[in-house]
């Protein structure tokens, strides 16, 4: 009997050892998931609006579970969000707003940088700044078909293909002709006008928030005012683009934009709509803090 029991407490105390080995060793591994970007292949999603540039495979990665979507506008300057912007999980950021310098109000990482058509000559005038120090960031490139177009090679898919020469560690994606119908087709859903025939352009916030809505289980948006702010009395009174201080007012050139007939971007009514949509999502936007409805 002694013989038996002692041989049932070896057998125990095996199955026990090799669980608790078991366990460390898978515990790491667990520990990972919680880090920064690191997706596992589980988690990894494919996104078909995005292609990549030159294979046009599809984006695939993991869902982000915090977003900064970083805002250009000249609200951000003073607002030492610095920290709070880059402790998120993805930064999202538009055209070519820089970091250098700014640090301490806008943060130094950039995840992803959704840029139009027209600020990618801006981006090759600096390109050692956007594609060889920023190695990681995926930049998403909007614009219409003519300039975009891969089988007659529209100029701005021929700039990025020489980009691509030269930098093949980037990760450069287009938006495919199916998805920018589909952000004509969501804006016309929303306002009940068609895009062209009201003389818009959609802008890259736009751009920018339907694909956090995608890619991002939070969303906190810096530096963006609501669409009653410039109607307010006491607003202040700050640069369209926080890098540019001298120009352009920001609520004169949203109403400017707002009012013009033709080639306008209809920057009120994006933020109106923005703001029906935190309703929806969970988005919150900050600096100024203001709430969807």
């Amino acid at each position: 009997v002694r013989l038996f029991l002692s041989l049932v407490c070896a057998v125990v105390v095996a199955v026990l050892y090799i669980l608790l080995c078991s366990h460390a060793r898978v515990q790491p591994c667990c520990q990972a998931l919680g880090l920064r970007d690191s997706p596992t292949t589980s988690n990894v999603r494919s996104f078909q609006g995005y292609s990549r540039v030159p294979d046009g495979k599809p984006l695939e990665r993991a869902l982000c579970r915090h977003c900064a979507v970083v805002s250009s506008s000249g609200q951000m300057l003073g607002s030492q969000l610095g920290q709070a912007i880059d402790g998120q999980e993805c930064v999202l950021r538009m055209n070519h707003a820089p970091t250098t310098g700014y640090e301490q109000d806008v943060g130094a990482r950039s995840t992803i940088r959704v840029v139009s058509h027209t600020s990618v000559p801006l981006l090759l005038r600096n390109q050692p700044y956007f594609f060889q120090q920023s190695q990681e960031t995926l930049y998403f490139i909007w614009g219409p078909t003519k300039k975009m177009n891969r089988e007659k090679v529209g100029s701005t898919y021929q700039a990025l293909l020489k980009v691509m020469e030269k930098y093949p560690q980037l990760q450069i994606y287009t938006l495919t002709e199916e998805k920018m119908t589909y952000c004509d087709d969501v804006f016309q859903n929303e306002t009940g006008k068609n895009r062209m025939k009201s003389g818009s352009f959609l802008s890259t916030g736009w751009f920018t928030m339907i694909l956090a809505m995608e890619l991002c289980e939070q969303i906190h948006v810096f530096g963006m005012v609501s669409d009653s702010y410039c109607r307010e009395k006491n607003h202040s009174s700050v640069p369209y683009h926080y890098f540019e201080k001298g120009h352009l007012d920001e609520c004169k050139m949203y109403l400017m934009h707002e009012l013009a007939r033709r080639a306008g971007h209809r920057f009120i009514t994006e933020k109106a709509i923005f703001s029906r949509w935190a309703k929806r999502k969970n988005i919150i936007f900050n600096h100024p803090s203001w709430v969807g409805g």
